[in-house]
């Protein structure tokens, strides 16, 4: 059984970092092995049986440290299972429909053949760092909209694959 998972994060503002713990946490639940940590700070995967990826979305780009950190292991990931996720709408869209990923995670899907991608609202709240953030906060469009009944599927899918994927 598939047991040791990775979630690794890029995230400025912690959003996706509690993302991440909530996935790490529904696996844990599920009987895995996890450890979470910001994708820039990870420096081997191959320890890993799975890993998960994701990263907060900034102007239509994933955060840096999660393009970096994909680039960096493409070789490691490409030889275990991989989910990625993303995080950014500041509305309700990401809870009411499947939001396709941005063009750039799209490649990373395909390079990676990863398992799936799903896209959760974010948050944006006062104290965030960078200018537009804080423009976007100054016109009343911040808030927190991610769905953690939502992530918490996502994660229990992710643990199902991998437990039927090994043959549990």
């Amino acid at each position: 059984m598939t047991t040791n998972v990775l979630v690794a994060f890029g995230t400025t503002n912690g959003s996706t970092a509690g993302i991440a713990e909530t996935v790490a946490d529904v696996l844990r639940e599920e009987g895995l092995t996890v450890r979470t940590a910001p994708a820039a700070t990870v420096e081997d995967v191959t320890e890993f049986d799975a890993v998960v990826v994701g990263g907060a979305l900034y102007a239509g780009r994933w955060h840096k440290d999660a393009r970096r950190f994909v680039r960096r292991h493409r070789s490691a990931l490409r030889e275990r299972p991989v989910w990625l996720f993303s995080s950014g709408p500041l509305d309700p869209s990401a809870s009411e429909r499947d939001i396709p990923p941005v063009p750039g995670v799209r490649r990373t899907v395909l390079r990676l053949d990863a398992r799936d991608h799903v896209t959760f609202g974010g948050r944006l709240e006062e104290g965030a760092e960078g200018r537009i953030a804080r423009m976007i906060l100054r016109s009343g469009k911040g808030g927190d909209f991610r769905d953690f009944a939502r992530i918490a599927d996502w994660a229990k899918q992710v643990a199902a694959d991998l437990t039927v994927g090994a043959g549990a």
